[in-house]
């Protein structure tokens, strides 16, 4: 099993910045995408953005150039630094990844979500 542990959501006046961090832990033989989805009151969940192992990004077009996604491949971790924070961006953030397991079997695995709201 994966577990992934999320931290970093809360309030913050539109035009501020956050910091959200996703560890994965548990039986992980290698994790090839991570990324991170948000779904605001009333709403579908959303991409936001993905990194793959090697590095490569996909943004949503709403969080370009405000929004950067890093990760630490030894830590099994993932980082999105959220700036110029505009109050659409409110929602419930997801971490997500797809994970190959030691004892077999590639599985895609989200974690509980975190609250960022963005309100003055």
């Amino acid at each position: 099993q994966v577990q992934l542990v999320e931290s970093g959501g809360g309030l913050v006046q539109p035009g501020g910045s956050l910091r959200l961090s996703c560890a994965a832990s548990g039986s992980i033989f290698s994790i090839n995408a991570m990324g991170w989805y948000r779904q605001a009151p009333g709403k579908e969940r959303e991409l936001v953005v993905t990194i793959t192992s090697v590095g490569s990004t996909n943004y949503a077009d709403s969080v370009k150039g405000r929004f950067t996604i890093s990760r630490d491949n030894a830590k099994n971790t993932v980082y999105l630094q959220m700036n110029s924070l505009k109050p659409e961006d409110t929602a419930v953030y997801y971490c997500n990844a797809e994970a190959a397991l030691y004892s077999g079997g590639y599985y895609r695995y989200w974690g509980q979500g975190t609250q960022v709201t963005v309100s003055s």
